[in-house]
């Protein structure tokens, strides 16, 4: 009789912890499918799970910083994301920078990623590799390419990228090395939360005259809302910027998420709507 009881007890455990991970299964992909733009500052790969084209709109408002994400003032920036099939993933955007001072100005890049390994589910691994060109605020042209490597679970995600720049200017870096890194937990409901970081111009730790002015770091906490059943979700991160080296040149206008150097470290928020054509 203790022996049946036990079996019971047993196959009702079973039972009762398969019910709650096919719950947890319904609970979130529906969440993380539509949370192809989670971080602010590291581009994740879309697969055929996820919706195949999208819209996302961020801004950002600095102080004591330069341009773009890091504009002294508010920068608007609109991208476009697909998913072109065969595990390729279409990445575009343009930004335009209104100054504190006055003026405006206005950049634009793209690529193409392709996972090597993962990117046919929508949890797991992925690493990939892309391929893309860009004008900067001040028209000078340049070709780079990213790693971008994640990892999506039921209730947390991570992602980062590695960057890697040759600009078409003689007065720019030989190569521009820009890298970040973002975490996200699932806390409640429809929201995620964690931290991200970024690194740019890292060759300035052993360039003295790095063309962007120094090496720059931010790490700030993240959020990301991706309400059921709707087809909007939303980003916010933030953060104080270090600059960690300063070179002995005037910086370029070339494109950074945390700008160009200033006089003095400042910080930077960045919020971002995405939109899902697909519902």
């Amino acid at each position: 009789m203790k022996k049946i009881a036990f079996l019971f007890s047993l196959m009702l455990l079973m039972h009762l912890n398969l019910q709650a991970q096919m719950l947890q299964s319904k609970n979130y992909p529906a969440a993380a499918s539509s949370a192809v733009q989670p971080f602010l500052f590291s581009v994740n790969t879309l697969t055929g799970n996820s919706p195949a084209w999208n819209l996302n709109y961020s801004g950002s408002y600095g102080e004591n910083t330069q341009t773009l994400i890091g504009y002294n003032g508010v920068d608007q920036q609109l991208a476009v994301k697909g998913y072109l099939g065969d595990r390729f993933t279409l990445y575009a955007n343009a930004a335009m920078g209104f100054a504190s001072s006055g003026g405006v100005t206005s950049a634009q890049q793209a690529e193409v990623i392709r996972d090597f390994i993962g990117g046919k589910q929508l949890f797991g691994p992925r690493v990939g590799l892309s391929l893309g060109l860009s004008r900067d605020y001040t028209n000078v042209k340049a070709v780079f390419s990213r790693i971008t490597a994640s990892f999506d679970a039921a209730s947390w995600k991570i992602a980062g990228n590695m960057r890697f720049e040759k600009a078409f200017d003689r007065s720019r870096d030989d190569i521009d090395l820009v890298t970040s890194l973002g975490f996200h937990h699932h806390i409640t409901g429809s929201l995620f939360a964690g931290v991200e970081a970024v690194g740019e111009d890292l060759e300035g730790f052993w360039e003295a005259d790095e063309a962007e002015g120094g090496a720059k770091l931010l790490i700030g906490p993240s959020l990301n809302l991706v309400p059921q059943g709707s087809r909007f979700t939303f980003s916010v991160c933030g953060g104080p910027i270090f600059y960690a080296t300063r070179s002995n040149v005037v910086p370029s206008e070339a494109i950074r998420d945390l700008g160009t150097i200033s006089a003095n470290n400042g910080y930077t928020i960045r919020a971002q709507i995405n939109f899902n054509l697909h519902q």
